[in-house]
């Protein structure tokens, strides 16, 4: 457990890092351009997670759109639903994940549609009912798909499918899936 946080941890420097051109605060951290809510909802489980996002320096525009990546950080509590829970009946989760996100017409149009995978850690490790991860280090993949809103489309509303596993390391690896909505707003 302890090396799986201490991964991601040196994941999230090295992310934050190079997730410039966002104006660093005082002592240097690059400040994020974004701060996220999302509730999600899997077969036997909730969950709330809260995040900030910093965008990369990386961009691709295209004829179609534009591409850009962004890395995300969050945290967050899962809440099992079947009575046959872990023992402490709550799992944290933390993570990391880099994110692809293509905007069409050449980025004018408020759509987006977003891919990412990244590492979280969930302790205690999750279980629920006949469903028990093996590992607290997990990956997250995700797709989604969103709109801009409001005032200078500071505001953001998705739609994600995101699926928890940790990729066949161990076993057992039944993994989970929750449908998620999630509210960003520029900072």
């Amino acid at each position: 457990m302890r090396r799986a946080v201490q991964a991601v941890a040196a994941l999230l420097i090295v992310g934050v890092s190079w997730a410039m051109p966002s104006p660093a605060r005082a002592g240097g951290l690059p400040r994020p351009t974004t701060v996220f809510a999302q509730a999600g909802v899997a077969e036997h489980a909730h969950a709330i997670v809260a995040g900030a996002t910093w965008e990369s320096a990386w961009q691709r525009r295209w004829r179609s759109g534009v591409a850009s990546i962004h890395w995300e950080v969050s945290a967050g509590r899962w809440t099992a639903t079947h009575e046959h829970f872990n023992s402490s009946g709550l799992v944290t989760q933390i993570g990391i994940t880099p994110a692809l996100r293509f905007e069409p017409s050449g980025g004018s149009s408020p759509w987006f549609v977003e891919a990412g995978i990244g590492l979280n850690v969930l302790t205690p490790i999750y279980q629920n009912g006949d469903k028990r991860f093996s590992t607290a280090l997990n990956f997250g993949d995700h797709l989604a798909v969103g709109r801009r809103f409001g005032e200078g489309e500071r505001h953001e509303i998705a739609l994600r499918v995101q699926h928890f596993s940790n990729g066949g390391i161990r076993r057992p690896n039944p993994g989970e899936d929750f449908l998620q909505l999630r509210y960003s707003r520029q900072l």
